[in-house]
């Protein structure tokens, strides 16, 4: 089958945005990871400015 058929085929472009869809899911669950990683090493400022802004309060 000739290109030009297989690019006008709307399963084509189905396919195809699924598959960057799946590698767009997989990266960000990847950042998601790297992020839940980090702020076990590390602490999460967040938390940390609440808990120093809860101190303050009282």
């Amino acid at each position: 089958m000739e290109f030009g058929k297989i690019v006008k085929e709307k399963r084509f472009w189905v396919a195809s945005f699924l598959l960057a869809w799946a590698a767009a899911l997989q990266g960000h669950m990847m950042w998601l990871q790297r992020q839940d990683a980090f702020k076990q090493k590390f602490g999460d400022p967040d938390s940390n400015i609440d808990r120093e802004q809860e101190h303050a309060v009282e």
